[in-house]
């Protein structure tokens, strides 16, 4: 299985979007600063995630997703911060 998955960094409440066949392992690599392109940004926490069963497809959703973050579906970044939204685009929504 291949995950797409959304993380939301509790540090500075902004978002960050990639792709992994073991998310668990992933979102503890993040969250413990091994990733190098949020160390700076963590803690994080798992806003969202989509499974696939080919690479393709999920490689496909993450570029669709990064291009597209300003549409659709909407998260909620916490209860500081209710009328800020994150926007992420979701096809059968748009």
């Amino acid at each position: 299985m291949y995950y797409v998955y959304v993380l939301q960094s509790k540090k500075d409440k902004n978002i960050y979007i990639g792709y992994s066949t073991d998310l668990r392992k992933r979102f503890e690599d993040h969250n413990k600063g091994l990733v190098k392109s949020t160390k700076s940004r963590v803690p994080f926490v798992l806003v969202y995630y989509e499974a696939y069963k080919n690479k393709k497809d999920a490689t496909e959703r993450e570029y669709f997703l990064k291009t597209h973050q300003q549409r659709a579906v909407q998260f909620r970044l916490g209860p500081q911060e209710e009328k800020r939204l994150v926007c992420l685009a979701t096809p059968d929504l748009a």
